[in-house]
């Protein structure tokens, strides 16, 4: 059974583009492994509390990454 698990930040994702992260998704090992997957197919979109995650030893949260996404000059 192919299984996919995604973690984005609470809140950032739309039950809209939640529902495509599944269909792309489920399309994707579709296309890998034949239509036959599809009814086997998991995808899970997980939502993780803002200040849950981090990465290279820091904390990250929504705060922060709106800060670096930020142009600069």
């Amino acid at each position: 059974m192919p299984f996919a698990n995604y973690k984005f930040p609470q809140g950032t994702l739309t039950a809209e583009q939640k529902e495509e992260i599944i269909h792309k998704t489920t399309d994707m090992f579709v296309g890998y492994f034949g239509e036959g997957v599809r009814p086997y197919t998991m995808v899970l979109v997980d939502e993780v509390v803002d200040g849950g995650w981090g990465r290279a030893d820091e904390v990250l949260t929504i705060a922060r990454m709106r800060e670096r996404s930020q142009p600069k000059g």
